[in-house]
């Protein structure tokens, strides 16, 4: 039978608080005492997966070495811990009912009546427990999304009563997050939204152990009294989560408020060891003294929603602090760049990022941006898409074809660079039906993404559904533009340079999901590294 202890973050008050980045906080500070730790993300939404929504809806859709389309609090995960994670960790109400429902018609439930109780509830207790009966941690930590009282956290709540009396108090616990605002014309915090989250959770059946209290001021032990008082809590279990600097700040903010050990005091667990932070501590000492300054003008068509962006803007953090270099994004719509106004918007820039997306809206702006890349000599990025407009580019602007397109935006295009795979041309269907998840790459020895990676075999995160037509491959190459990156099994290319071009990347793949506070990507790194020799020219 497993051991694993359970620690449940639930939210009150408002959304975004923050209980993605508190979880992984107290994951980061178990794990540096020792302790194996996952997080999963139960999502209220009725989506299957956020793989269809929109991203200004959700922001980034992230993805998992097993193509798992799941929430972007997954990435924060992956950032702090630098451990996989899985479609495990992410669990929708969509696919909760779905499996519900499929068993249901298989005649599983033998005739009865299916219900939220027990069927519901213990379809969640089953996906909670899924990464403790692994054996492989002694901690998991499952963030409930939303807020306590809304309808659609009510089954994931119940789940979380049932589960408390199931395991007893020393196996599974419950961390509330919750808001103590200041009023400014009152000139003090207030306790009673927090009372009333905790009172509204009690009525759950649920009583938190620890409260953690979002404020932008110090939290007075007058305030920790009355908190405990009224939301039934020891003081020392009332904890400040004071507003950072950035987010990387919060498992030092967190330890210096005993947020790990009253964790494990009430999980009955000894620590192995005192969190030291090293490695942690000294990225971050580099990114908030960085020595040198960058501009990169990030190309996208949901600029407006920086979290749209989440892995790319994080990947630029830690390579900026491994290059101890500032980088300064500088967000550029798609839809608003045309040949007329291209140079006004791209000047000065020391490097250029054209992101992901899917559909025709922006893409000749991305085009637009590439060839300006390429013809200024400024180190070029092109993720997914992005790549697939900088075939697009060059097959247009080098080879001077006539009607070249992606079949993505034009069925019809006489020459279409960018095609869909063979396996997918009978596919109706939007959801999980692209090349997803982990795909080997053989890199060429010479190239700039073998001299980043340091290694021939690579295995990169995808999340797309057209490729690079290799029936153009011959044409690309002999014109100036390489094929530096292969797929072994499938022959799809994977990576595109320009040799001659002082760094001109686009990779099929998205590099952005794999990069760590512990292991910058090495292509942003890379990329960034290009972009500081530019902006000394």
């Amino acid at each position: 039978m497993s051991n694993t202890k359970y620690v449940f973050v639930t939210g009150g008050v408002t959304s975004s608080l923050g209980k993605g980045i508190i979880a992984a906080s107290l994951a980061k500070l178990l794990q540096e005492r020792g302790f194996s730790v996952t997080i999963q993300k139960l999502d209220p939404y009725i989506n299957i997966d956020p793989g269809t929504l929109n991203p200004y809806e959700h922001g980034e859709c992230y993805v998992t070495d097993d193509g798992a389309e799941t929430d972007l609090d997954l990435g924060h995960y992956e950032r702090y811990l630098n451990i996989p994670t899985s479609q495990a960790n992410n669990v929708t109400t969509g696919r909760i009912y779905q499996s519900v429902i499929n068993k249901e018609r298989k005649g599983e439930f033998l005739g009865k009546t299916v219900q939220v109780i027990p069927h519901i509830t213990d379809e969640i207790k089953r996906r909670i427990q899924l990464l403790g009966e692994t054996g492989d941690y002694d901690i998991v930590i499952t963030e409930i999304g939303g807020t306590v009282g809304d309808i659609e956290s009510l089954p994931y709540v119940e789940s979380v009563r049932q589960l408390l009396w199931e395991k007893g108090e020393e196996n599974a616990i419950v961390i509330h997050l919750t808001l103590v605002p200041y009023l400014a014309a009152a000139g003090e915090l207030k306790t009673k939204p927090t009372q009333h989250s905790v009172k509204m959770l009690m009525q759950s059946g649920v009583s938190p152990d620890i409260l953690v209290c979002r404020t932008e001021h110090e939290i007075s032990d007058d305030i920790k009294r009355k908190l405990a008082l009224f939301c039934n809590v020891k003081k020392e279990d009332v904890i400040q989560s004071i507003d950072a600097e950035t987010i990387y700040d919060v498992p030092n903010l967190m330890l210096e408020q005993g947020l790990d050990t009253v964790v494990l005091n009430k999980l009955k667990l000894s620590s192995k060891g005192e969190p030291e932070l090293k490695v942690w501590n000294n990225f971050l000492r580099k990114h908030k003294n960085p020595k040198h300054e960058v501009e990169i003008a990030l190309i996208g068509k949901y600029v407006e929603l920086h979290d749209s962006y989440k892995s790319i803007t994080e990947a630029f953090i830690h390579a900026g602090s491994s290059n101890e270099t500032k980088v300064k994004v500088r967000w550029v719509h798609s839809e608003s760049l045309t040949p007329k106004n291209a140079e006004k918007k791209l000047k000065g820039v020391n490097g250029i990022l054209v992101a992901p997306g899917f559909g025709d809206r922006g893409i000749e702006g991305k085009i637009r941006a590439v060839r300006y890349a390429r013809e200024n000599n400024i180190p070029f990025f092109g993720i997914c898409l992005g790549m697939q407009m900088a075939v697009i580019e060059y097959a247009r602007n080098v080879l001077n074809l006539e009607g070249v397109s992606s079949s993505e935006m034009n069925k019809s295009a006489k020459h279409p660079v960018i095609n869909l795979m063979e396996s997918q041309e009978n596919v109706t269907e939007k959801g999980g039906t692209m090349r997803l998840g982990a795909w080997d790459c053989e890199l060429k020895q010479g190239s700039k993404a073998y001299d980043a990676y340091k290694s021939e075999n690579i295995s990169e995160r995808h999340r797309h559904r057209y490729e690079f037509n290799n029936a153009y491959l011959e044409q690309i190459e002999a014109a100036g533009m390489k094929a530096a990156g292969i797929n072994p099994k499938t022959g799809l290319v994977e990576v595109v340079e320009i040799p001659t071009h002082p760094w001109f990347v686009g990779v099929q793949y998205h590099p952005e999901y794999k990069s760590t506070v512990l292991k910058p990507h090495p292509l942003f790194v890379d990329f960034i590294k290009a972009s500081l020799k530019q902006s000394k020219l």
